[in-house]
C-alpha cells in the first residue's frame, strides 16, 4: 500500500498510522500485504493482478484539508467455484468499500448531520476544513439509520404528530425507560401501529393518550401489555368538560353518548345550544345599547363589561345582533344553487339523485353527499310540528370578577376549577369563592375535580368507580359524558393511577420533532425525519 498526501501538514503528525516528515510532496511506501483474501470465498491468493487507486478525505490537520491517495493491490482469485475473478485489498479499519472518506471522517459527517442538518452542517464542515455538501451529509445520516432496529423494549409511549395540521398525521414511538425515540411512523393508523407492536413481543406497558385508535392497536398488536392512559390528558379532558358546562353561550358537544334517560337527544341539544347562543348575543347587544344610551363612551363600556373597545364599536354600529359572516359560496357548495333547489323543492322534486343531476348540469362540482346533507336539513325542518313549544333553556347567569366587575369566562372558570386551593393566588381565590356562590354547577364540579386529582395522586384506584357514579348522578351533561367515556376506558385509567408511566416524554419528543421539522422548512421525508429523531447510539 502506498499513501501520498497532497499537502504536507508538518513533522510529527500521524495520518493513517504513518508519521509524516517535513517534505513538500510526501510519499511513503508501507509494507504491502503478501497475500490477498477473497471476500466471496475466503481463499488466499498470491497472484497480483495490478493496482487499484483510491482517494480518501481524512480529518483536517491544522485547519487544512487532507486528502490521501492510496494504491491498493488487486489480486486474482483462482478458485474454480468462485465467481469473482479479481478483488482488491479491503481496509475495514480505515474506510468502507466505495467510500470517498475515511471511517472517522464519516462519523464526524454523521454527527454534524444529526445535530445541525444539511445546509448548516455544510457551512460548519467547510469552516473546519472538511468540505462536504449538504446532500452528502444527509445521505450519510440516512445510511447510518438503515440498521436501526430495537427489539428489547418493555415500556413504550405512543402519540401522534402532524405532518400538516388537520390534514396528515404520523406516529412517534418512545422508549420510556431509555428516554429515547425508537421509531417514527409515516402515518397514523391502526394497521401500522399494530404491525409495529407485533414485531416487539417484549413490550409490557403501552402508554397512550385518550385516542381510541392507539387503544385498538395496543389491544390487537400487544395483547400481553398493560395500557396506561396519560394522566395529563385525563385532567385536560375534565377541564374541557367543565369549560363546556360553564359556557355561557351554550357551545356544547352534542354527541349522544349516554342513554336517553340520562341525557337529551342530539336534536334537542342542538336546538337548545342554538337558542341559548342567540339569546346570549341578544342580551349582550341590549346591554351595550343601554350603556350607550346612558351617555357612556366606548372606553367606559369596555371597562365595565370586559369586552374590547373595537368589538363594542362593531356591536353598536348595527341595529340588531350581527350574524356570523358566511363564507363566499362557490360551485362546490349546494347552497350556490339554493334558489334553484328551493324552487324544485316547492314543486315536489325532492329526490336527491334527480336534484344532483339537475344542478350538475348547471355547473355544480361538489359531491352528492354534500347535497344530501342539505336536503336532510330541509326534511327535518318539515317534520317539526309547528305547535311544538320551544325547548326550555337553562343558561346560568354569568359570574363577575369581584375585583374588576368583568364577567368570568368559561375558560378561566375551568382553569380555576381544577387548580388546588394551595396553588391559588389571592385574586384567584376570590374568583373561586364568587363562582361557588354564583354557580351551583361550579361548586359541584370543583368538588369532583379535587377528588379526581386526589385519586390520580393516591396510587390507589379503589375510589375511581365511586367517583364515576357520583359524576353521573350530578345530571350535568358534560360531566356525565366525561364520566361515561371514562368508564369505557376504566382499565387504562386505573393503570395510570397505579403505574408511574405517562406520555410526558412522548410530548416532549414531539416538541423536538416540530423544531426539527421547522428547521428543515417542512421538506424532510419520513426517512430523514426518523434519522434525525433517533439517538446517535441507536445502532446495534
Amino acid at each position: 500500500m502506498r499513501a501520498q498526501l497532497k499537502w504536507s501538514p508538518g513533522p510529527g503528525v500521524k495520518v493513517l498510522g504513518i508519521t509524516l516528515q517535513d517534505e513538500e510532496n510526501w510519499v511513503v511506501s508501507a509494507a504491502a500485504k503478501p497475500v490477498g483474501i477473497c471476500p466471496d470465498c475466503g481463499t488466499q491468493s498470491r497472484h497480483r493482478h495490478g493496482w487499484h487507486n483510491r482517494r480518501l478525505q481524512d480529518l483536517p490537520v491544522q485547519g487544512q484539508v487532507v486528502k490521501i491517495e492510496l494504491a491498493l493491490n488487486r489480486w486474482q482469485c483462482r478458485h474454480r467455484k468462485c465467481g469473482r475473478r479479481t478483488f482488491t485489498d479491503r481496509l475495514p479499519e480505515i474506510a468502507s468499500p466505495y467510500m470517498r472518506r475515511t471511517q472517522r471522517m464519516a462519523e464526524i459527517v454523521g454527527l454534524v448531520g444529526h445535530r445541525m442538518g444539511g445546509r448548516p452542517g455544510e457551512h460548519l464542515m467547510y469552516r473546519l476544513g472538511m468540505p462536504v455538501s449538504d446532500d452528502t451529509i444527509l445521505r450519510q445520516l440516512k445510511r447510518d439509520n438503515l440498521a436501526s432496529v430495537q427489539k428489547d423494549i418493555r415500556v413504550v409511549g405512543i402519540d401522534d404528530w402532524s405532518w400538516r395540521q388537520s390534514s396528515r398525521y404520523g406516529t412517534i414511538m418512545v422508549d420510556l425507560e431509555r428516554h429515547s425515540v425508537v421509531d417514527v411512523l409515516e402515518d397514523r393508523s391502526v394497521e401500522s401501529a399494530k404491525a409495529w407492536l407485533q414485531e416487539r413481543p417484549t413490550i409490557e406497558v403501552v402508554s397512550r393518550d385518550r385516542c381510541g385508535l392507539y387503544a385498538q392497536a395496543a389491544r390487537e398488536g400487544a395483547p400481553q401489555a398493560r395500557q396506561v392512559a396519560d394522566r395529563f390528558h385525563l385532567v385536560q379532558n375534565l377541564r374541557e368538560a367543565i369549560k363546556e358546562q360553564m359556557s355561557v353561550y351554550g357551545h356544547a358537544n352534542v354527541r349522544p353518548i349516554l342513554s336517553e334517560d340520562a341525557i337529551a337527544s342530539a336534536r334537542s341539544q342542538q336546538r337548545r345550544a342554538r337558542l341559548a347562543h342567540r339569546q346570549s348575543r341578544q342580551e349582550i347587544f341590549d346591554t351595550f345599547q343601554a350603556l350607550r344610551q346612558q351617555g357612556l363612551t366606548y372606553s367606559e363600556i369596555a371597562r365595565r363589561t370586559g369586552y374590547e373597545r373595537r368589538s363594542i364599536a362593531n356591536w353598536l354600529t348595527s341595529n340588531a345582533p350581527r350574524d356570523r359572516n358566511r363564507a363566499t359560496l362557490n360551485p362546490t357548495s349546494p347552497l350556490y344553487f339554493e334558489t334553484f333547489l328551493a324552487e324544485c323543492w316547492r314543486n315536489g322534486n325532492r329526490i336527491g339523485r334527480h336534484l344532483f343531476y339537475d344542478i350538475k348540469n348547471r355547473g355544480y362540482t361538489g359531491s352528492r353527499s354534500n347535497l344530501e346533507r342539505l336536503l336532510k336539513v330541509w326534511r327535518e325542518v318539515e317534520n317539526i310540528q309547528p305547535d311544538e313549544p320551544p325547548p326550555e333553556t337553562d343558561v346560568s347567569e354569568p359570574v363577575r370578577d369581584p375585583d374588576t366587575g368583568h364577567m368570568i369566562s368559561s375558560v378561566v372558570a375551568a382553569a380555576l376549577c381544577i387548580k388546588p386551593r394551595g396553588l391559588l393566588t389571592d385574586r384567584q381565590a376570590r374568583k373561586v369563592i364568587a363562582l361557588k356562590q354564583g354557580s351551583r354547577a361550579f361548586a359541584i364540579m370543583r368538588g369532583l375535580a379535587m377528588r379526581f386529582n386526589g385519586i390520580l395522586r393516591s396510587r390507589s384506584p379503589d375510589a375511581l368507580d365511586e367517583w364515576i357514579d357520583d359524576a353521573i348522578d350530578t345530571e350535568l351533561t358534560a360531566i356525565m359524558r366525561f364520566a361515561s367515556v371514562l368508564r369505557r376506558d376504566v382499565d387504562a385509567v386505573k393503570n395510570a393511577i397505579e403505574l408511574p408511566w405517562s406520555n410526558g416524554q412522548a410530548e416532549g419528543q414531539i416538541n423536538r420533532l416540530k423544531m426539527l421539522k421547522r428547521a428543515m422548512y417542512g421538506r424532510a421525508g419520513p426517512q430523514l425525519m426518523k434519522a434525525r429523531m433517533l439517538p446517535l447510539n441507536h445502532r446495534n
